[in-house]
């Protein structure tokens, strides 16, 4: 459909009966805020799309864009249809909607080493290496920041501190960068699959920036002209108009639009796309088609779902992942193409196979492999939404209580506009003594802490304060204590100090980590060889297979390497498409199916979908 208003006119015609859409045409614009998405929907149930015949909406990756507005719209809208959902990685947080109260019970699932078995997708071999990094000069890192301090008071200089730390553990040096570009740049002229360039391989970056940096790396080796970064990133003239350079670098923002105007310069953008768009267009299509004419795509978050490519057979990860985003990545390699391909393969340079496989079980191919069928028992969605909703509540009254007791002390002013001063004396008290600021320190770390709780626990469940028992004016209430609070931070870190501007910074902070930062050469430190994941675990079991690896790896978190594969649930039939990830499914309709995908009738029940996908 190229438009909602023609998605609703074929709903209302009896042909044809196969419609595709994207679920963004059941939304609206200029509906921002609560109030009015609620208005919105209210109108939308007393004159809902007039449908002809039965409808059974099959939701692909259901786990995305499913637990939001845009879901609440299409059930409005369809109040009578029947939802079946596929996915691969249900979302299953505690804290958060899980696909299972969007969506309903599973009617089938279908497993990673079930699809294995049936030659649907490849076991993953995982390798883990590690790349160390050193300060190789402290005195110049020393003097940087004792000229750029002067002036700071100390919490500023402490907060100074602390970004360079996060910085290092975060950032990647030039140094590092080029370690594990010259590391890729060696594996394809050794590894079968690669050298012989009927494989390719993806390189996963924690950043646009990054992403962009491994593309400037690499478009300066053999990789020139067979290489392609794609992100999210499209670039505007008025990214960089009003940046200032640092003292001795270009900022992040001019980095990246000086990079994609030179790689985009003789890119005649096609009808109806962008230059941007049509670059990422063909460097898909030929790392699809013509593995040999496009070796390596470089990417963040992009083609890390749904992206159908047999010949990629290495994904290089450079990224702190977790969860069903983790799952979901690995499973870019499982594609069959021949029979040189007998695995995909993990190389890890992040430290992620804890959050593949632990001994708590709590890895995402741990939990994406296991049973993941609740119609044989358990809490009804219904149940599970109530018991987030209750301990969302819980923590949000929690959060609330906290604030009032800090600011209880504070003597409520007779005049309004004095009511700033008093809060400004109660937590720093006379700003023009250090000393009297130093003893009010306690009161404005507590205001700091309590305020984030606040904001997190709000955020948990804003757009479920109805279900989770509010009135409008509870919630009206909930949410002027929440802006109230926000601002009442902002006033207390200006009065006491305590901002900093740490952008001004960041560019120097980067060209310290790119000079001064040293990295050696990787070196491997998993011994599982050419063992897929699904092997080692069946033949040594979790803990041993845990315990083949360095003790550095397997107890810290801080430990620079490792990694698994794994496979998601999936559907109850082999996937139609190309060979890729199985999926799983549920139902919570008033009668729940038992094939292949999650099913669910509106009415009943809110909760009515369903998930399953096979093919990721």
């Amino acid at each position: 459909m190229d438009s909602a208003a023609s998605l609703m006119t074929q709903l209302g015609q009896a042909a044809p009966r196969l419609l595709c859409s994207l679920v963004h045409k059941f939304g609206r614009k200029g509906v921002k805020g609560k109030k009015e998405f609620e208005s919105f929907i209210e109108e939308i149930k007393k004159q809902p799309c007039p449908a002809v015949g039965e409808l059974f909406i099959f939701v692909d990756e259901c786990h995305r864009t499913q637990s939001g507005r845009l879901h609440q719209t299409m059930k409005a809208l369809l109040p009578g249809a029947v939802f079946i959902g596929f996915t691969g990685t249900p979302l299953l947080k505690d804290d958060k909607q899980t696909s299972y109260e969007v969506f309903g019970d599973y009617i089938h699932t279908y497993k990673f080493s079930e699809a294995v078995i049936d030659e649907v997708v490849l076991d993953l071999v995982y390798e883990a290496r590690d790349i160390e990094q050193q300060l190789g000069s402290q005195e110049k890192i020393d003097a940087w920041f004792d000229a750029k301090t002067q002036g700071l008071n100390d919490w500023q200089k402490a907060a100074l501190r602390e970004q360079w730390g996060t910085m290092q553990k975060v950032l990647s040096s030039r140094s590092r960068m080029e370690r594990v570009m010259e590391d890729i740049v060696f594996d394809f002229g050794v590894k079968p699959r690669l050298a012989s360039k009927r494989g390719n391989a993806m390189l996963v970056a924690s950043s646009i920036y990054e992403a962009v940096k491994y593309y400037d790396l690499f478009r300066q080796t053999i990789f020139k002209g067979k290489c392609a970064v794609i992100t999210s990133y499209d670039p505007q003239a008025q990214d960089v108009t009003k940046e200032e350079t640092g003292a001795d670098t270009e900022t992040e923002k001019q980095f990246l639009y000086n990079t994609y105007t030179k790689l985009l310069k003789n890119v005649d953008a096609k009808p109806g796309k962008s230059k941007t768009e049509t670059y990422e267009d063909n460097a898909k299509s030929l790392f699809i088609s013509q593995p040999a004419n496009m070796r390596l795509l470089i990417v963040v978050d992009k083609l890390l779902t749904g992206f159908d490519a047999p010949s990629c057979t290495y994904l290089y990860i450079d990224k702190s992942m977790q969860d069903h985003g983790l799952f979901q990545a690995i499973c870019r390699t499982n594609r069959l193409d021949g029979d040189d391909k007998p695995f995909g393969y993990i190389v890890d340079y992040k430290d992620l196979f804890q959050k593949l496989v632990n001994d708590k079980g709590t890895g995402a191919l741990q939990v994406y492999t296991s049973e993941l069928d609740h119609t044989a028992g358990g809490a009804s969605p219904e149940v599970l939404m109530q018991e987030r909703l209750k301990k969302g509540r819980e923590r949000l009254e929690q959060a609330l209580e906290a604030i009032g007791m800090l600011c209880a002390p504070v003597e409520p002013p007779a005049v309004q506009t004095d009511r700033e001063l008093a809060h400004i004396h109660y937590f720093c008290g006379n700003v023009e003594i250090p000393d009297d600021l130093k003893a009010h320190e306690p009161q404005r770390v507590a205001l700091y802490k309590g305020s984030a709780a606040l904001v997190r626990a709000y955020a948990n469940i804003a757009d479920d304060l109805p279900h989770a028992g509010y009135t409008d004016g509870e919630i009206s209430r909930i949410k002027q204590d929440v802006d109230r609070t926000v601002k009442l931070r902002e006033i207390i870190r200006k009065a006491s100090g305590e901002t900093i501007d740490l952008k001004a910074y960041e560019a120097d902070m980067r060209h310290l980590i790119d000079t001064y930062i040293e990295a050696k050469e990787p070196k491997k430190i998993s011994a599982f060889d050419d063992m897929g994941l699904l092997e080692v675990i069946v033949q040594s079991g979790m803990a041993d297979a845990i315990a083949t690896l360095p003790k550095g790896i397997r107890g810290s978190k801080n430990a620079v390497a490792e990694r698994k594969s794994a496979r998601p649930t999936g559907a109850a039939t082999k996937p139609a498409r190309t060979p890729s990830r199985p999926r799983c499914c549920r139902s919570s309709a008033a009668t729940r199916p038992r094939s292949s995908g999650f099913s669910s009738s509106s009415p009943p029940s809110g909760n009515t979908d369903a998930r399953a996908d096979p093919t990721r």
